[in-house]
């Protein structure tokens, strides 16, 4: 009986074995259809390719080419482009970590908003301490506190 059984469902297949083999056989028709089509009117191919070259940039498509090496890099060559991009995410952050230290803190009181500028170090030859900020009757009003 199970002899039986599984000649005919060998035949007929098992229902997720045809559903995978139907989405494999979809996505590889997806996969040819993916691309860039551009009609080509009255024999005019400059335009045609004028208008590939826009869809080309737009879709990011011409980035994704650039980007791929046409030639072989050596593992030296790796490891310094590696170095520079760490070099340059490191250089970032500090930049980051310096634009927050300089960031306006607001304090609420009662009437007025104070606003509060923590100096860099690099900067306390401009002003030592904290400046001050009051907006009082839609005017601005500084100070320099000592630290």
């Amino acid at each position: 009986m199970n002899l039986v059984r599984r000649h005919v469902l060998s035949l007929f297949g098992r229902p997720s074995q045809t559903i995978e083999w139907h989405s494999a056989v979809q996505q590889q028709q997806l996969q040819q259809w993916r691309g860039i089509r551009v009609k080509v009117r009255n024999g005019n191919l400059e335009q045609a390719l004028g208008w590939m070259k826009q869809r080309m940039t737009s879709s990011g498509m011409e980035r994704l080419i650039k980007s791929q090496p046409t030639r072989h890099i050596k593992n030296s060559e790796k490891r310094v482009l590696a170095r520079k991009n760490l070099e340059r995410r490191i250089r970032s952050q500090d930049l980051a970590r310096k634009l927050k230290s300089i960031l306006v803190k607001k304090v609420s009181c009662k009437s007025k908003s104070l606003y509060l500028v923590q100096l860099e170090p690099s900067l306390w030859s401009y002003a030592h301490g904290l400046i001050m900020y009051e907006l009082v009757d839609a005017s601005l009003e500084i100070r320099v506190v000592p630290m």
